[in-house]
């Protein structure tokens, strides 16, 4: 089942930012962000907040889906308000989930035509939604396309049918690369794949495999994330109960390097630790929006937001979360108010997975010794270091997490 929102303060009824938020709102890029919170099933792996048919009752969430585009609209009049006058053009939309595509096209248009009634869009706007491979047909893909998505990101995870049994995807293999070629076909120039590796039962071979069905797929961006084992989730289960091998750390090392060697050998350069493109045009920039601290309004159940130093988040529940906005109520329901220590220890850790690094300028003292020390011990790179910029090494980005700790105390 989904996991734990966090605690936090009460957010006010109607949403309201404070005063100093709102004073500088204008100066950082803007985005939008729409959490459709509905999957045709729930695979094993996964702890995301999304609800199925027999999670919700097949007619609670036919009732859900009908209600949940124009709650999502409701909110986006919300953000619009909250916001007040300042001239505020988007310029990244990303629909994610869940699976947006589970959603009658038409809906995704409307909520996407009603943000661009409410703040406008810059003229080189990036819109993009995930799909499953399952959800979506080359005239679903037509029509996004026609309605100006821009970039679309498939699930394919592997190229093994055992693998994708273990995740408990629904699609056969095949499956996202023939999506690959519908969206070229649809006008689609921005196509990413996300891959999974380390599941259980997956060998090295299966792995460059997958790898090797992706780029013979042709997208212009990939991503690659280790298999996370999450509390209350089937894989979690099984493991636990000793049916499944818990994936080694070793492991995913050694599949992280062949990532990066066959990634790189195929033109592909990475600019987030989990995440490459053929260059800089075909990175997301949705993504980097929240890598480099920028502002976003989440729309849906359990969406995040931040402004301006503000951060918030939604109620889970599609039913709550619809009810709120029918009865003109902030959907929210917790937020924080960062202050500038926290604010700059974030954009540190953010920023530290980036190839283009952490200015050495935002490190504290002691942040800016480990920083020495990490280049003395391979883990950032020494050149960029004596340029003002800490930047991950190979190795570096393999103990990323441990680096980041040494570097933000």
């Amino acid at each position: 089942m989904p996991s734990a929102l966090p605690e936090g303060q009460p957010v006010p009824a109607d949403s309201a930012l404070p005063s100093a938020a709102l004073a500088v709102i204008g100066e950082r890029p803007f985005g939008i962000y729409v959490h459709v919170p509905y999957c045709a099933s729930r695979c094993g792996y996964c702890d995301f907040n999304t609800y199925t048919p027999t999670e919700l009752g097949g007619s609670s969430q036919r009732a859900a889906r009908t209600g949940y585009a124009a709650a999502a609209m409701a909110e986006v009049r919300l953000a619009r308000r909250v916001m007040g006058e300042v001239d505020l053009p988007v310029s990244t939309v990303f629909f994610g989930g869940g699976t947006p595509t589970v959603l009658p096209v038409d809906d995704l248009i409307a909520i996407l035509r009603d943000i661009e009634r409410q703040f406008g869009m810059t003229s080189d706007v990036e819109v993009t939604t995930e799909a499953n491979p399952e959800s979506v047909d080359l005239g679903y893909l037509e029509k996004l396309r026609a309605a100006g998505f821009t970039r679309i990101s498939f699930g394919m995870q592997s190229a093994h049918p055992h693998v994708l049994r273990v995740l408990e995807r629904a699609h056969s293999p095949g499956r996202a690369e023939q999506c690959v070629a519908d969206a070229h076909a649809a006008g689609f120039e921005h196509v990413n794949l996300d891959l999974i590796y380390g599941t259980p039962g997956e060998s090295d071979a299966d792995w460059q495999v997958s790898l090797d069905a992706a780029l013979a797929a042709g997208p212009g961006h990939i991503s690659a994330y280790a298999l996370i084992v999450e509390e209350g989730t089937r894989l979690a289960a099984q493991i636990r109960r000793g049916e499944l091998p818990r994936p080694d750390d070793d492991v995913l090392a050694d599949r992280y390097l062949a990532a990066e060697q066959i990634l790189a050998e195929a033109g592909f350069g990475w600019y987030e630790i989990s995440n490459w493109s053929r260059g800089q045009s075909t990175q997301c920039r949705h993504n980097l929006l929240y890598w480099t601290s920028g502002n976003w309004w989440g729309v849906g159940p359990g969406a995040h937001s931040h402004v301006a130093g503000v951060r918030w988040w939604n109620m889970k529940h599609p039913t709550r979360y619809i009810q709120a906005l029918d009865g003109s109520r902030s959907p929210a329901q917790g937020r924080e108010v960062l202050n500038v220590h926290a604010e700059r220890m974030e954009r540190v850790m953010l920023r530290l997975r980036l190839a283009s690094g952490c200015p050495l300028a935002e490190l504290s003292d002691s942040g800016r010794r480990a920083a020495i020390q990490a280049a003395r011990n391979g883990l950032l790179d020494a050149t960029a270091l004596e340029d003002g910029q800490a930047v991950l090494t190979m190795r570096g980005r393999l103990l990323a997490d441990a680096v980041i700790r040494e570097l933000v105390p």
